[in-house]
């Protein structure tokens, strides 16, 4: 299945992309395999408030990049079924124009209540699209505001989307917003108000921007009508060439591999001691917390020590 999906396969491809977004006993097999041929693939990351058109701006960028002849695979992170776990909007629908093009792979995957915009197993699957030989891996975030960060650790370029009448033009002088973008879009650029968000954006660059490295540019698009879409794929081209030929782009490379790995460690962790904290229920814990004879710091620290003792007798590796 591995071989067939670095050749392309799309079933295979979408096997392995459930493989993992399940974690199943498999899936770190999986990524090990798929790990040596990635880092080829520009990770776009779209984010912003609902109701910005960013699936619909995701679409025509599609477009944009299909015409010059690069493949695009695109991850669209939704809200999760509070009963099944999976996406419960599909943005795909927004992207239908798509669906028959071979040389364009979209998936849908819910966000399972991560309050950082995006499942935990989103960019394991943006780096088996990578490696399976997209060009370029769009990722569009759940939008959730301002807490959906963890958009900036994984890509290469982070997209802001942001549009009049929506109150963006407060939503920017929120504290982390700022840190998040390496460009904005002020889509739905039509409307009444555009020039006014714009024009705050760029008097907050210029307050927050120290003067060194890349400073961040804003485009207005309109996803309705394509205006302003290849100039927004210019600046997005230009500023890959900047982190792949920077030192800030080398620093910034460096921290999303520590965050790979502090990810992975965090993952781990968490099966060990949901496994412990498992039996220690059976154990009718919960009965003595209950009656107050035992109390939840200490019930804590046996599941941690219970957990601990299973890793080092090799249980649990």
């Amino acid at each position: 299945m591995i071989d067939k999906a670095l050749s392309g396969d799309v079933r295979a491809i979408a096997r392995l992309i459930s493989e993992v977004e399940s974690e199943t006993p498999r899936s770190e097999e999986i990524m090990r395999a798929m790990y040596p041929h990635t880092g080829r693939a520009h990770i776009i990351g779209v984010t912003g408030s609902p109701g910005s058109g960013k699936s619909s701006l995701v679409s025509k960028m599609i477009g944009t990049l299909r015409r010059q002849g690069k493949t695009v695979g695109v991850i669209a992170v939704d809200p999760s079924s509070p009963f099944s776990g999976g996406a419960i909007l599909a943005d795909r629908i927004r992207m239908q124009e798509h669906s028959g093009d071979p040389g364009v792979y979209i998936r849908s995957m819910g966000s399972r209540g991560s309050l950082g915009g995006l499942s935990k197993t989103t960019y394991e699957g943006a780096l088996i699209l990578d490696a399976c030989g997209k060009d370029v891996v769009i990722i569009e975030t759940v939008g959730v505001g301002q807490s959906e960060i963890d958009i900036v650790r994984i890509a290469d370029t982070v997209c802001l989307v942001l549009v009049p009448g929506m109150g963006d033009d407060m939503q920017i002088m929120k504290a982390g917003i700022m840190e998040i973008a390496d460009l904005f879009v002020i889509n739905k650029a039509d409307r009444e108000g555009a020039d006014k968000v714009a024009a705050e954006v760029r008097l907050m660059i210029k307050m927050f921007h120290t003067g060194d490295g890349w400073i961040q540019p804003v485009k207005m698009t309109s996803a309705a009508t394509g205006a302003g879409l290849d100039e927004l794929h210019d600046t997005i081209e230009g500023h890959l060439k900047h982190v792949r030929s920077s030192e800030e782009g080398a620093e910034r490379l460096k921290k999303r591999l520590q965050w790979e790995v502090e990810e992975i460690v965090r993952r781990r962790i968490a099966k060990i001691t949901e496994s412990a904290w498992r039996e220690r229920r059976e154990e009718r814990v919960i009965e003595k917390l209950l009656n107050k004879e035992t109390d939840p710091y200490r019930v804590a620290q046996e599941v941690l020590d219970s957990a601990m003792g299973d890793f080092r007798s090799g249980q649990l590796l």
